[in-house]
């Protein structure tokens, strides 16, 4: 049987009517390397939540808006992009019990931020004006979701190494926000030639990946892609 892989959703409204849902690419990536996704609605009953929680292989933190800075302990400094109330609590439940109990995790763009404010690090709220000599990181919108905005620079001995190998590596980039302290937990796996963090991972054995940059949008034109999605659901088989 298929591993089951859980995606929490974003909320959005059209015509007046709120909906629950993710980008088509993340359900399509998991298919092709072999999952069956499965969507957490933004529920606020949190019984329910872990109910479908338990019957996961794994979970994957999708790409979205900015976590609110309350979370990790930070007043707002900038403009800030479809906070969602809602989607930071799901998710900081989730993530918190996923890694709690060892459940294979795959974080992707505003994932990775959240796997790392769940574990008890902080971010940038707009590198732009944080970080000195940045690099352009957003590329949205007005660029094709597989455009190459610049490279990463994998290290030698991780686990992103082994699915991707060592070294530069070219990724799309749409985000403003970054990794700033990471959780004690984990540990960077990948740099922007600027120096911001780009994948951070667990060490050992455990399935626990976020990067900054959008794999489900390039499986089709660079194969270490597809495999970090592969890695990911035969951890979680």
């Amino acid at each position: 049987m298929r591993p089951l892989i859980g995606i929490p959703c974003y909320r959005s409204i059209r015509k007046r009517t709120a909906l629950f849902g993710v980008k088509a690419a993340y359900c399509q990536a998991l298919q092709a390397a072999g999952a069956v996704p499965i969507l957490i609605p933004l529920l606020d009953d949190d019984q329910a939540l872990l109910d479908l929680y338990g019957r996961l292989d794994g979970l994957l933190l999708s790409g979205g808006g900015d976590i609110a800075p309350r979370h990790f302990g930070e007043r707002r400094l900038t403009r800030l992009i479809e906070v969602s109330r809602a989607r930071d609590r799901v998710e900081l439940l989730v993530t918190r019990r996923a890694a709690q109990d060892g459940l294979p995790i795959l974080a992707i763009c505003r994932g990775v931020q959240m796997l790392n404010v769940a574990l008890g690090g902080t971010l940038y709220q707009h590198i732009d004006s944080q970080v000195t000599a940045v690099l352009r990181h957003c590329f949205y919108p007005g660029f094709a979701r597989n455009h190459i905005g610049h490279e990463v620079l994998v290290q030698a001995g991780t686990r992103l190494a082994g699915i991707a190998g060592t070294g530069a590596l070219p990724v799309n980039s749409f985000h403003h926000q970054a990794v700033k302290g990471v959780a004690s937990a984990l540990r960077v796996s990948a740099t922007a030639p600027d120096g911001v963090i780009e994948a951070l991972e667990a060490p050992g054995e455990r399935f626990v990946l976020g990067v900054q940059w959008h794999p489900e949008d390039l499986i089709q034109d660079d194969p270490r892609m597809l495999r970090l999605f592969q890695s990911f659901v035969a951890a979680a088989s």
